[in-house]
């Protein structure tokens, strides 16, 4: 951890340095830049505060800049933006707001730097270095931000319910950080979330799951849904995981706490790198178990069908949570849907019938499914994980064995619905469906190969046995 941070002594800087002094305006960096330099971590994105008109300090430094680059003026927010080959500028008046309490929208006016500095959302983001030439690089720290980065602690610069309830993203958005740093929220911030939890109504879905991505994207994202559910946040902003919690027993039987495993396949599969997607895949595998669970008191408890439930839940959760609706959605649910069927296989002898169902149903997302069911084995028990591992591996050689031989990833039949009706004068009907379905089956069977030379006198033998007639030769 570099302490304390030292502003790089960048030509650009000492332009906007220039610029700020020729309009007599003090201005600083501030914030998420400021925090990412002492923490060693990579960043582009730079705010400038100066005590003026930030709009104009913004085309004042455009002027001196080569090529002159376009400012990209906000008015309603009194902003500007500056893109730079390698740093991308933001600048903004300091200012000081008001809330009203059915909004989350500030009123803003003209302020002071310490009244800008107040206004940031934790300690750790309000702190400063001077852009000035009599101070140049100067750190400014009001509230101990400093301290806060040396003890990994997450704290609001003033009395945390009233910067909650002002704005609640910020609850989001503490947990975010504490996720994404691997840091402490405060014990006096963490139990003002909880109080001032349902305030998050008012915040609008898309930028709640704005903030629920970026924890899920983080290193350890399962720390962060903890601390989603233990301040009472997470049954507000996403119910169905929240259901998952808890463990239920009859007499010796009880199952396992399905939040806590989802957490654990969810950190599992990020460890392999996976994508926002597969992450939610990981989250939405079980989803549906608290709506299937049932007593057996001859094998205790059972979540028959929950991945086909789940599947047929995911397009409403993605629409709840506003997130994309297109191809997105459909590999997650693909994913939910196909979840038991790879771990399934290492419970029995591997058939290439039953390979070749599982290729032809995942298609191209049968990486993905075996990357997500690797994931799914976890227990307290190590000696039945490496059990469980090394049944997998066996099941993942003969996925590529029969890939290989049969090439079944989104293979296409080669007899179409066309093809049956042209060759017995059909028109649509539930006979065209059962002869295709027929010879799809033979196909993943083994039984003939997605030839046509094999494939359409297996489909004459068929018609034949229904009492159909050829009417003419069809071409192959």
């Amino acid at each position: 951890m570099n302490l304390p941070p030292q502003l790089p002594d960048l030509p650009l800087f000492r332009t906007i340095a220039d610029a700020a002094t020729s309009l007599g305006y003090p201005a600083y960096v501030i914030g998420g830049y400021v925090r990412d330099l002492v923490l060693g971590r990579p960043s582009k994105d730079v705010d400038v505060v100066c005590v003026g008109d930030g709009i104009q300090l913004a085309q004042a430094v455009g002027k001196r800049l080569p090529h002159h680059p376009r400012v990209n003026v906000f008015k309603n927010f009194g902003t500007a933006m500056l893109p730079t080959p390698d740093i991308d500028l933001e600048f903004v008046g300091a200012r000081k707001e008001s809330y009203r309490a059915e909004s989350r929208k500030p009123e803003v006016e003209a302020g002071t730097l310490e009244e800008d500095l107040a206004r940031r959302d934790f300690t750790i983001n309000a702190l400063g270095l001077s852009l000035n030439k009599a101070d140049f690089g100067t750190l400014v720290d009001r509230y101990d931000g400093i301290g806060d980065l040396q003890r990994k602690t997450i704290r609001t610069p003033l009395d945390p319910d009233i910067t909650f309830s002002d704005d609640p993203l910020r609850m989001m958005r503490a947990v975010r950080f504490a996720s994404q740093l691997n840091f402490d929220i405060d014990p006096d911030t963490f139990d003002a979330i909880a109080r001032n939890k349902e305030r998050i109504r008012i915040v609008s879905q898309e930028r709640i799951t704005d903030e629920l991505n970026k924890i899920i994207m983080s290193p350890k994202p399962s720390y962060g849904f903890k601390l989603l559910f233990s301040s009472g946040l997470l049954p507000l902003i996403f119910p169905r995981m929240a259901q998952l919690h808890g463990v239920e027993r009859r007499g010796q039987h009880a199952h396992k706490d399905n939040f806590y495993h989802t957490l654990q396949v969810l950190d599992n599969v990020v460890a392999t790198g996976a994508d926002l997607w597969l992450r939610w895949a990981a989250i939405l595998h079980d989803i549906a178990k608290p709506a299937t669970k049932r007593f057996d008191p001859k094998v205790g408890w059972t979540f028959h069908g929950h991945e086909d439930k789940g599947a047929r839940w995911t397009p409403g959760i993605f629409a709840d949570l506003k997130l994309p609706l297109g191809e997105e959605m459909r590999v997650v649910q693909k994913l939910v849907k196909l979840h038991l069927r790879p771990i399934a296989l290492v419970k029995e002898t591997v058939t290439d019938s039953a390979v070749r169902r599982l290729l032809f149903e995942a298609g191209d997302e049968i990486d993905l499914l075996m990357q997500l069911c690797r994931a799914d084995i976890t227990s307290k028990d190590h000696q039945r994980v490496a059990r469980y591992l090394a049944n997998f591996e066996r099941v993942e050689e003969k996925l590529k064995e029969v890939e290989e031989k049969d090439h079944l990833r989104n293979f296409k039949p080669v007899i179409t619905g066309e093809v049956i009706m042209q060759t017995f004068g059909l028109t649509p009907s539930r006979a065209v469906g059962e002869l295709k379905e027929a010879v799809l089956e033979a196909i993943l069977e083994g039984q003939v190969r997605n030839e046509y030379t094999e494939a359409f006198p297996f489909l004459l033998e068929l018609g034949r046995r229904k009492g159909l007639t050829p009417k003419e030769p069809a071409a192959g």
